[in-house]
């Protein structure tokens, strides 16, 4: 199978180990890969600020870009909601709406796509540390990831999964962190004291933008608990 595969602006900009541990998880596993250079944003800041005519814009060079795609694989939950969720709903009445839909027939998330698409659970991998696991909201609620991430989890070697005592937000939320700092920052110090709490020595999410607003605050606070995405914890090796 050719996978497209979309590599969110944040993780392009801030976190390429993730985009480049998926690569090389994917490939391992006898797969094409393809990474459009020239596909940055897929519009989500503007749509859920309210401003549908400036997402549309941002959002229609994207989806001229994957509709021809076999499979549009997304690091992250947030982004591939947006895709995979949002694009049929963004581009309702207009000529994109059956190039919209479509993609969202063959859009998928990370860990989803790798256990409900590939079947895979056991990639090889060792990380021999106590870790919890956030849940970002986009992956959760809208796209209803839970399990697949932690099947994956619990196939690592030496890997301690603990869960947190409660699901919850981290506040960041993109422009409500903007719009809402005080807000976003107390949800956040939330987050941060529940994962500590488990005394994990990492948090794993498949959510870069989350990971970087909570390690922000842990760092702030000289807390130790670090950040990791899902993808670069898979991708080490036994």
């Amino acid at each position: 199978m050719t996978i497209t595969l979309f590599i969110p602006c944040f993780v392009d900009a801030l976190y390429p180990r993730a985009g480049i541990s998926m690569v090389e998880i994917l490939e391992r596993l006898g797969h094409g890969v393809m990474c459009p250079e020239d596909i940055a944003c897929c519009g989500q800041p503007p749509f859920n600020s309210g401003y549908h005519d400036e997402a549309r814009a941002i959002a229609t060079p994207v989806l001229e870009k994957l509709k021809d795609a076999e499979a549009v694989v997304i690091g992250s939950g947030s982004c591939g909601a947006m895709v995979k969720k949002f694009y049929p709903e963004l581009f309702a009445g207009t000529r994109h709406e059956t190039a919209a839909k479509e993609l969202s027939t063959k859009t998928w998330e990370f860990s989803d796509f790798l256990v409900s698409k590939l079947g895979v659970t056991d990639l090889g991998a060792t990380f021999p540390h106590k870790v919890t696991f956030h849940d970002g909201c986009h992956g959760l609620r809208e796209l209803g990831i839970h399990k697949q991430p932690r099947a994956l989890l619990s196939r690592v070697a030496g890997l301690e999964l603990v869960e947190m005592s409660e699901v919850s937000c981290c506040g960041f939320g993109g422009t409500f962190a903007a719009k809402f700092p005080m807000i976003s920052t107390a949800m956040g110090e939330v987050k941060c004291a529940t994962a500590t709490e488990t005394g994990a020595e990492y948090i794993v999410s498949n959510d870069s933008s989350c990971l970087m607003h909570i390690q922000g605050l842990l760092s702030r606070q000289g807390k130790l608990i670090k950040t990791l995405h899902l993808a670069e914890v898979l991708n080490t090796k036994r």
